[in-house]
């Protein structure tokens, strides 16, 4: 039987069983879209990301898989194939390119574990009505601070709802009402000015792994939300630091800049820690397509 080298590791924690885990395939040259797709369903986990030979001037690609789907970009599977490809040899630390669907995208490792990865282009919608956000997480309006809701991403848009500290909680999201909405990525945070640092909880209403103990892609779309709320500075780079997964019993820290000019974001970053779990040799499913 044909099989595939894997890693399992922790995203944006430094000890183990916290942090977001992934799984990290090599191998995979060979394997069809299905097939990939067929091993994340079996690993279960939010995402796998499959480190594959580039296409462009890259130091490799990665594709990565949810449960349901393929995405074109997630920010734990780019931190943890980068520190983990880093600890395997498969180049220096140091600045590497990724490739994936959302393009090149750029990375520092560091050989103590940790990596930051820089996001896509920064993208934000416009501001939206809180009240049905606020009813399908089961909240109230007095819940509701800071800002409008609104939508911001770098690579993958997310749905950004500010609330009270306490809120975070009391949070149950009714998977109907979401889909009604169309609203399949939610972030809901709290902020706190000093130190400049949010608490959050992100889900995916209706997925296999609905809610996220750390996500990259939001966390950099957190930074590009606050520019244009008014609440990071218009100009220059900010810090931010976010944490998550505490009500998973899986903490979770993410370090994050974003730099403005004249109130728009143009560049966000998010930094973190990626430790070891497992690995091993799982067999290479049979070809769908």
């Amino acid at each position: 039987m044909s099989t595939v080298a894997y890693e399992i590791v922790d995203v944006f924690t430094d000890r183990p069983f916290a942090g977001n885990p992934l799984a990290v395939v090599y191998g995979a040259d060979d394997l069809a879209a299905d097939q990939m797709h067929a091993l994340a369903r079996e690993f279960n986990l939010a995402e796998t990301v499959f480190i594959l030979p580039p296409t462009a001037a890259a130091t490799y690609r990665a594709r990565i898989f949810t449960p349901e789907r393929e995405l074109p970009f997630a920010g734990h599977p780019s931190v943890g194939a980068a520190v983990t490809s880093m600890r395997r040899g498969l180049f220096p630390p140091g600045e590497i390119i990724q490739e994936c669907g959302a393009g090149l995208l750029p990375l520092s490792v560091r050989e103590s574990g940790s990596a930051t990865l820089t996001g896509g282009e920064p993208t934000l919608g416009e501001p939206l009505d809180p009240a049905p956000l606020l009813a399908l997480a089961g909240l109230a309006a007095e819940d509701h601070e800071l800002a409008a809701p609104r939508s911001a991403g770098c690579g993958l848009a997310w749905v950004f709802l500010p609330v009270r500290r306490e809120a975070l909680a009391k949070i149950r999201i009714d998977d109907a009402a979401a889909e009604k909405l169309g609203v399949a990525e939610l972030s809901i945070f709290s902020w706190s000015a000093a130190p400049a640092e949010a608490h959050a909880r992100v889900f995916c209403p209706g997925a296999a792994v609905p809610e996220d103990p750390a996500t990259g892609s939001a966390a950099l779309g957190l930074g590009v939300y606050l520019v244009g709320a008014g609440i990071l500075p218009a100009d220059g780079t900010s810090s931010y630091r976010i944490h998550q997964g505490i009500e998973m019993k899986r903490p979770s820290l993410l370090d994050c800049t974003v730099t403005a000019s004249a109130g728009q974001a143009t560049v966000a970053t998010v930094t973190g820690h990626v430790c070891p779990i497992a690995k091993g040799e799982i067999a290479v499913p049979p070809f769908i397509g």
